[in-house]
């Protein structure tokens, strides 16, 4: 067996134990079709089985090859792509998977593309306040109508109040959501259909509106998502070692090529986090250090940080107890 002082570093690794436990309150949370997990947040059919295994079959992904993985893996009961796409070659390979494919429009190109491309079911994605992609929410039932007149299939709405996920304050992340559900509801009355997909992590337990969940770094937490007591605990973290030593610092070779930085610095329980380089992690340690050491470095954003990874190390204690491949990384 394995031990994780053996390890290659960086390396991606996650507390399997903490991991369980975050499965298990979510599908106590939000059971079965409640919750659509988000795979974009660690790109891997081995901790997609495990969130099935705990009765969240119906996923939803970011590119069309997190859909394709998820449906030669025996996870396509239910799929959902929550981004536009308008690549034929991609969209007619998913109208070819063995799966249930829904996609995301918010437009009549989207739509056009979709029904092009063979695909049987959209869900209308609205602008709920995050300024990306959707449309206008008083534009989304003409938006059906010309979906339905094109031979599509429209199963409801779908909103991201992204803006609101992080915000620190409760009663705030609360108002933001209700805000931005608001509309989502306005949309969905004029479109109709079953469905209507929201949410996220940050406010899982506060959208009222949903019927499902799109959550994903529940699984693994990060310091943004930790700040905001949710009962979730931080399972994964970047493996590394230390390579030089100096008077008031050393650095560890984990830099911005292992780490998402996009939500800022990672943090350590070894030392406090002066920057990160291309290669390197240069920190100030709380106890003398040596060249070899290894370091926990826990990253502030989970979803880019498995993208730059290659495999993910289970870890009970000390022990490695399962290598997963991150198999859904990359276009």
């Amino acid at each position: 067996m394995t031990a994780l002082e053996d390890l290659p570093t960086p390396a991606l690794v996650a507390d399997v134990d903490i991991l369980e436990r975050n499965l298990a309150e979510m599908a106590r949370a939000l059971p079965g079709p409640r919750l659509r997990p988000h795979v974009k947040a660690h790109k891997c059919t081995g901790i997609a089985r495990r969130q099935a295994a705990h009765g969240h079959r119906h996923f939803c992904g970011a590119t069309p090859r997190e859909l394709a993985g998820l449906a030669r893996a025996g996870l396509g009961d239910d799929l959902l792509l929550a981004n536009e796409v308008v690549d034929p070659t991609r969209l007619e390979a998913l109208a070819q998977l063995d799966a249930r494919v829904t996609v995301a429009v918010d437009s009549e190109a989207t739509v056009a593309a979709a029904a092009a491309a063979g695909l049987r079911e959209v869900l209308i994605d609205v602008n709920v306040g995050l300024p990306r992609c959707g449309c206008a929410p008083d534009d989304a039932g003409r938006l059906a109508d010309f979906a339905r007149s094109r031979g599509l299939s429209v199963r409801g709405v779908m909103g991201y109040e992204g803006h609101a996920m992080i915000v620190a304050d409760r009663l705030e992340r609360d108002a933001a959501t209700s805000k931005a559900m608001a509309l989502l509801a306005a949309a969905h009355a004029e479109v109709g259909g079953d469905v209507v997909s929201a949410g996220g992590t940050g406010t899982f337990d506060l959208n009222a509106i949903a019927t499902e969940i799109q959550a994903g770094s529940y699984v693994f937490m990060d310091t943004a998502y930790e700040k905001l007591e949710l009962p979730f605990a931080q399972a994964l973290f970047v493996w590394a070692t230390v390579l030089s030593v100096s008077p008031q610092f050393a650095v560890a070779d984990c830099g911005l090529k292992a780490l998402g930085m996009d939500h800022g610095d990672p943090a350590m329980g070894a030392g406090k986090v002066w920057f990160c380089s291309d290669e390197h992690v240069t920190f100030a340690p709380h106890e003398p250090a040596r060249v070899g050491d290894r370091v926990r470095v826990y990253p502030a954003h989970v979803d880019p940080t498995a993208a730059y990874h290659e495999r993910l190390y289970l870890v009970s204690g000390d022990r490695v107890v399962d290598t997963l491949e991150i198999d859904l990384r990359g276009w």
